[in-house]
Parts: C-alpha cells; structure tokens; sequence
C-alpha cells in the first residue's frame, strides 16, 4: 500500500467513527452518551458519499465539494415532499470535518437478490408525483448530464493512465457516442426547458420503504435533485430496455404506470422516445464510460454485460437521432 493509500484509509476510517458517533447521536438524542447494543453499520464509503447506519437513524457525509447552500435546498425540498422523498430527520445539514451531514431514517431498499420484486411501478408513481411538483425557488439544475460528464472524464484519465491500443479501442465507440450528444446532455450548455423536479439519478438502489420494514416505497438520495428534462429521469430503464438489459415486460409496467400517474416526461400515449431517445443515449454512455473505466483499471477486458452497453454506444452513430419537441440539437 502507498504512502497515499494509506492516509486515504486513515481518513476514511476517521470519517466512519465520527460519522457514526454522529448517528448515534442523532439516534438517542435525549440519551446521556454511553455504550450501546444498537444495530449500527457502514452502508457505503465512497469518494462521494460515506453513510452509516445506527439503530433506525442513517447519516450521510456528501461529497467534500458540496454546495452548502444547495444541499439545504435540496433537503427542504424533501422534507416538503414526504410522500414522494423520504424525509430528513433534520432540517439543515451539519458540518463535519471537511464534509456535510445529513441524517434520515432508515427504510428498508430493494432486494437485490429478488429482481421479480422490483417496484417499477411504484418507481414510475413516484417520478410522475416528483415531475409534478412545483420546482422550488432557487433549486440548482438537476446534475444528471454533469455525472455523465464526469463519467467521460474518468474515462479519459484511465485512458492517459492506459495508454495501449487494446484500451483505446474498447474506448474508442463510448467517446465517439458522447461526442454526438447535443451539448445540454453532455453539460456544455444549459438544460431547456420547460424545467421539472427532476430525481437527476434514478435506479432501484434509490428506493426505500418507510417506515420499515413495510411502509410505502419512498424516493432517496437528494445529492443530484434539482430542475431540469424530466425524461432524464426515465432514461435508464428506457437505455436498459433498449440495449436488452431490461424485460420488455418490465419497461412496459414502468411507463404505463408513469403514464397513468400523469407524468409529463413523455406523451400520455403513442410512442415515447423522441422523447427518450437523448437521455436514454446519454445514460448508455455514461453507463458504458463507467464501465470501461472499472475493466480497464482492473486489467481486464469487459465482462458480458460491460460489453453489452459498449456495443450499445458503437450501434448510435448508425441510428439517425430523433429530434425531441423543445429540445435543442
């Protein structure tokens, strides 16, 4: 281990304690401090996000470049919207370290191991009641382009790191996908509009049900909520189903639902990818970037499903792009 690895360990292990320390807490707040036999656990560390678990309280530490002022935006829009967002259990982030903390009560996520229970339905409700709302005052755009954006820029990092054929060619039709995105999707130019309350990075992992173990399913994670193209939102089944990840049965319950629970995102009936088409192209190669990146700094070629959204990048420049209503090219 390097000299810099092991200060990363050294910090990141720092973090966990007095994040968790912070949970507990926030977990007993009227409790003098004290051992406990709570259940408390890590739920996640990484660069952009360290969350732990104490009894049913969660804290989150975000990323160390978070906007102090849009994350309580984003907080406030939550606790505004309990039956769609699960609610924080505070209303302002705290500080801590270099980092801010939020604090939530634990729900319960879907079960990996079950993909037959996955609530796509209640997924689409949730998107369309969230689309649906008023976009609050001086909310931030969604961040959904400027992950994929940064996506491609790991992706670039890796290649200069990597710098062989083999790399570059497994590379070579993410980049060339990327390149032929209108500039609002790769985060070179404002989003248009009319602007939603977008989710901004939707999937299954973002779902909770609150309280657990058998509440209601509830939307989380507010790093990347903000106003912007509501199709966003839609366009990672839609990117799934159309490279042949997702059962057409599966995306078929989620845009029926969505559609029932009147969600603007595409036409009420009748075909809905000139809508999708852009988004749905922008998460692919976000998803592919991303990909390539975990192969290439493993040493490795891209296993089955890596290559699948490869492929899917290399097939888009065949496909002449339909051009959405109100969207720029």
């Amino acid at each position: 281990m390097t000299a810099e690895a092991d200060a990363d360990t050294r910090t990141g292990t720092t973090l966990i304690s007095a994040l968790t320390a912070r949970a507990r807490a926030a977990a007993h707040p009227h409790t003098p401090a004290a051992p406990c036999a709570c259940a408390g656990t890590p739920l996640a560390d990484r660069p952009d996000a360290t969350v732990v678990r104490h009894a049913g309280t969660v804290a989150k530490a975000h990323a160390p470049d978070t906007d102090p002022a849009a994350l309580a935006l984003r907080v406030t829009t939550a606790a505004r919207l309990p039956d769609v967002l699960l609610p924080p259990l505070t209303p302002a982030p705290a500080p801590l370290h270099d980092r801010l903390v939020t604090f939530w009560p634990y729900g319960v996520p879907v079960d990996p191991d079950d993909p037959d229970a996955a609530p796509w339905e209640s997924a689409a409700t949730l998107l369309a009641l969230l689309h649906r709302a008023p976009v609050p005052a001086g909310l931030p755009p969604m961040r959904g382009p400027a992950k994929a954006a940064r996506a491609i820029g790991r992706l670039h990092a890796v290649l200069r790191a990597t710098p062989d054929a083999v790399a570059r060619a497994a590379a070579r039709p993410v980049l060339a996908a990327w390149a032929g995105l209108p500039a609002w999707a790769r985060a070179a130019a404002p989003m248009p509009g009319p602007a939603a309350l977008c989710h901004g990075d939707l999937h299954l992992g973002q779902l909770v049900r609150h309280p657990a173990p058998d509440g209601p399913w509830k939307l989380i994670d507010v790093d990347d909520l903000g106003a912007g193209v509501p199709a966003w939102d839609l366009a990672r089944p839609a990117a799934w189903y159309a490279c042949g990840l997702l059962p057409p049965d599966e995306w078929t319950r989620f845009l029926t639902a969505y559609r029932q629970a009147g969600g603007p995102a595409v036409p009420p009936d009748g075909d809905p990818w000139p809508a999708l088409d852009v988004p749905a192209r922008a998460l692919t190669v976000q998803t592919a970037a991303l990909a390539v990146t975990k192969a290439l700094a493993a040493g490795r070629p891209p296993d089955e499903v890596e290559q699948a959204v490869v492929d899917a990048c290399a097939r888009m420049p065949a496909i002449p792009p339909r051009r959405t209503p109100g969207i720029p090219d």
